[in-house]
Order: C-alpha cells, then structure tokens, then sequence
C-alpha cells in the first residue's frame, strides 16, 4: 500500500509531531476527479508556502454519482493524487466540505485555488464555516490562482495552445472592445460592394516520396504520389472576401496558352462575379510545388508563368475593364503579385479612383527587390509583411517602427498592419501616430500559403468600416491563423469559421 494514502485518525496523530519540530502543513481539499495540469500548479504553489502537502479527497458518499460528477470512484482519486511527487499524503474527507477536516487535522494553512471569494456571498456559505474553524485555532487561509486559469483554458480549447501572454492579451482586448461590437461590423460587411484585381494563380502541389540520390550525378529523386490543384492568388482573395459580402467582383486574367478557365470558374464561390480577360503569349499562372508527403515539406517549386507586363493591346482592355468595374465599389482589394498584370496606368486608376483601397503588393520569388507598395501613389490600408515592408525601405535590420513611419510620411495611406508570422502583426494609424501589437493566435502550423491572402482580404473589410486599427489587426490575425491551419487554399475563409474563432477568443 501506498504510504501517502494515510487515514484522518492517522495524519491527527503524525501532523503535530511534524508541526512541533518546525515543520509548516498546508492542506488542499477537492474532488480531484480528472487531475490537470492546473491542479499540478496548485500543488505545486501551495507546496511552496509550506513543508508538508495534505491533499483530501471528497468521497463519493458525498458525490452526486448520479448526475456523473465523477469518472474515478475515490480510491482511484487517491492513488492519482499520491503518485504525484509534490504531495504528501493523500487523505479521504470525512465530509463534503473542509469544515470537519480543518478541525482535526489543524493545518497551518488550507490552500484553495481561485480568487478570493466576495465576502458578502461567501459569508452565508461553506466557506464562512471553514473560516471560522481557522480562526478557532489560529490557522490562515490563502489562495492560488492556477486550478481557475488552467479550467479556463480546458473550458476554451482554441485557446488552451496559447501562451500565457496571448491569453493576457486576449482578456485585456475582450474588455475594450466587445465581442458584439466585432460580430456586428463582420455581418455589416455583407452589404458592401467590393472588386478585387489581381493576378490568377493555380497552386499545384504535387505530393511525392523520396527515392534517394541518383547512383551517377548529385540529384535527389522522387517519386510522384498524387496531386491537387488549388485556386489561389486573386481567386483565393475573391472567395475569401466572398464568404462575407454579397456582391463581390473579380477582375483578372487568364493566359490564351493552357487558360484552364473551366477550373478557375467551377473554384469560385456563386456571388463573385467574374471578368476574365486573355492576355496574348502566356499561360494562366501556374505554381507548382513538390511536396514530401510524410513530412509535408516543400521541395521545389515550378512557375508556369510569362512574367513580362501586358503589351499595349491587352493593358488597353485591362485598364478599360478597370474603369467600368471600379465605378460604384465601396471597397477595391488589390493584390498585387508582381507578374506583370498591373501597369503604370492601372496602378494610376486604381491609386486615384478607388473610394477605398486595400493593398498588398507581394514580394515573390518572381519579383524580388523589384515590387514594393511604393508602386502606388495612394492607398487607404496596406496590409503586407515585415520583410515586404524593408525591400521598401531597402533596411534589412533597422528599427520597424521608424521604418513604417517614414514609408507612411512619403505614401499617402492612414492605415498599416505589417504581419510578422509568429510575432503577430504590428499596425499603425498615421492620423493617431499610434502603433499597437497583436499576438499571432496559429497553433499548429500546416501551412503558410495563403495566410497573407486571408489577413488581407478579411481585414479589409473592417478597414474600410474605419473600426478601430487594433480590430484590423486582430481579425486579420484570427484569419491568418484560420488560413495556416489548411492546406494550400482548400476551403476560403468564410462568416462562421471566423465568428467561431472569435467567439472561442474571446470567451
């Protein structure tokens, strides 16, 4: 038998032996039923405080087993609770509460995880009775706080992965911004009239196995499995903004050389609206990515793409096509993928005509040092990543901060969220000269493509409401951390993945 499973008559012979040679006992009482990790902290905390842990146990007599408060009868509660190393002994209650406990066994301390409770509630309940038979003997009552944080975390799983700092974080942002609040101008997105302009790109991920090194030359073979095919780049943009606007429109291009248009229609959502025009010499784009398929990481990637700027003819069409679709947009999303679709002129068009525009011109293996936001004159919210935001500013390791405020003072544009991965987002409101961090909310990362597309698209949509630059921020990063938990751009970002992650935040 294990000694720590000690009996009451037993520790009321044993305790004061220990407390009269110096030794301080502190007590915990529970049910104990699922031991976590919260409970382990307490422990552990309330160790801290004194030299001797007694933990008791509620019997079941005193268990509504009907109801099913308990998976563990009491026996199996104890051995649980001894094989801990912080604890002591292990005892079993005489009663439900600690009242009757506390009187025999006398600790110095009694140790209950949780705030303290108010005391115009607690005063009518069991707890006035513990108190009272504290005070008989001169023991003192004291408090820990993690059983309460870590139930928190369990009773909220999206958040459970989180660090402590995030989960800080989250409670601080839910108390100056109500969730309600959020909710409301997500669902107010849905009458705004909203065109998105880019570049189409299929992503091709061709899932493969590795063979080995070839026996005559330094090359890696491997051997091809299966493949899918997804709709990215504007497409991917469209059906994000989709899933919460009505009335969305799409302009952009396919090539006359492979256009796969049959595709690329049947892979958007039935309210977008599409305008496809051909551009001469090019296929639509195609990326191909090879992919280890146990460890699922990319190998090598393959461009199907002319990447030169449209010639005279199809940027006349283009730039037509612009100026009949941008009329009576409340909001344009541009992503600007630096493959050549977006002239000096359209850039112009979009820059000066656009009510509000939302912007990210993306840095790519295609186009790398040579695209930047400083392309356009104007835009109203830029959303783009650290390491676009310093090929701008040509400083790899310089301050962020002084960077974004001086590409603020030479770009006339309010709003920026600069996303940074695993370091979340830092935006900034030039009327206000005010920054603020968010922390990236991602758990386990399954892939990063299309996360850039998913903040953009959704944040947007509160930009251009003008909610505060922090909800920017925020609901870009809960789409962000949405978008890395899917493969390539299987399924969009839609009204009800996202409200849900909201309301799992913050709870």
């Amino acid at each position: 038998m294990n000694p720590k499973l000690a009996s009451v008559e037993g520790l009321a012979a044993e305790l004061p032996r220990l407390q009269q040679a110096g030794r301080r006992v502190v007590l915990c009482h529970g049910v104990y039923d699922l031991v976590h990790i919260g409970h382990i902290k307490h422990f552990e905390a309330a160790k801290r405080m004194g030299d001797v842990l007694v933990v008791a146990v509620t019997p079941d007599r005193h268990l509504d087993s009907d109801a099913g408060a308990t998976r563990f009868n009491e026996e199996l509660r104890r051995e649980a609770l001894a094989a801990l190393a912080v604890v002591d002994y292990v005892v079993l209650s005489p009663g439900p509460t600690a009242v009757e406990l506390l009187g025999t066994l006398k600790p110095d301390l009694y140790v209950k995880g949780g705030e303290p409770p108010d005391p115009v509630l607690a005063a009518a309940g069991p707890a006035a009775e513990e108190e009272r038979v504290l005070a008989e003997y001169g023991g003192r009552l004291a408090f820990t706080d993690e059983v309460a944080a870590t139930v928190s975390r369990l009773s909220h799983p999206e958040r459970a992965f989180l660090p402590k700092e995030t989960n800080d974080y989250l409670e601080s942002f839910a108390a100056r911004y109500p969730r309600a609040d959020i909710l409301r101008q997500l669902d107010q997105a849905r009458g705004l009239k909203v065109l998105v302009v880019g570049e189409t790109i299929l992503d091709e991920y061709q899932y493969c196995t590795a063979i080995g090194k070839s026996s005559k030359e330094p090359t890696l073979v491997v051997k091809s499995l299966s493949s899918e095919r997804f709709a990215g780049g504007i497409l991917a943009v469209a059906n994000h903004v989709a899933g919460f606007c009505d009335d969305v429109t799409l302009l952009s291009v396919l090539g006359d050389q492979n256009p796969q248009e049959e595709f690329v229609r049947a892979s958007l959502l039935p309210n977008v609206r599409p305008t496809l025009l051909r551009r001469k010499d090019a296929p639509t784009i195609v990326k191909r990515r090879l992919i280890e398929s146990y460890f699922f990481t990319k190998m090598m990637e393959v461009y199907e793409i002319n990447d030169v700027d449209l010639d005279e003819e199809d940027n006349a069409r283009f730039c037509d096509a612009l100026g009949w679709a941008i009329d009576d947009r409340d909001l344009v999303i541009v992503a600007d993928y630096g493959h050549g679709l977006l002239s000096r002129e359209a850039i112009g068009m979009l820059s000066s005509q656009s009510r509000f525009l939302a912007l990210n011109a993306q840095a790519n293996a295609g186009n790398l040092g040579y695209h930047t936001i400083s392309m356009y004159p104007r835009a109203d919210f830029v959303a783009t990543t650290e390491n676009e935001i310093r090929l701008d500013a040509r400083d790899r390791r310089g301050d962020l901060q002084s960077m974004i405020r001086s590409v603020a003072r030479r770009f006339h544009c309010n709003g920026f969220a600069i996303t940074r991965g695993k370091a979340g987002c830092l935006c900034y409101l030039k009327e206000e000269k005010a920054f603020v961090e968010i922390p990236a909310f991602a758990g386990r990362v399954v892939d990063r493509i299309g996360a850039g597309d998913a903040f953009l698209s959704v944040s947007s949509l509160l930009a251009v409401q003008r909610a505060p630059i922090e909800v920017v921020g925020f609901v870009g990063n809960v789409a962000g951390a949405l978008a890395v938990g899917i493969v390539g751009n299987k399924r969009p970002i839609d009204r009800r993945h996202l409200t849900g992650q909201i309301h799992a935040l913050l709870k």
